[in-house]
């Protein structure tokens, strides 16, 4: 899944919703912490990336993330 498409917004969207369904422990979160380097930008882009590699495809569109409504 090539996430360089996506508009910032789209990013923190996918993510938020990738999030919701990960316990949000101190290990899961430094996992994605590794691949951003100070970067919010590359921290979405590691758990949009992980949430493909569990479910096939973005959070919006298949498994648990896509029943997570966002408050906008």
């Amino acid at each position: 899944m090539d996430t360089s498409n996506l508009t910032l917004r789209q990013l923190q969207q996918e993510s938020a919703r990738a999030m919701s369904v990960l316990s949000a422990t101190n290990n899961n979160l430094s996992k994605f912490n590794q691949h951003a380097n100070h970067d919010s930008q590359n921290w979405y882009r590691a758990v949009i990336d992980w949430y493909v590699q569990e479910y096939g495809d973005l959070p919006s569109l298949v498994g648990p993330g896509k029943d997570v409504e966002l408050l906008l």
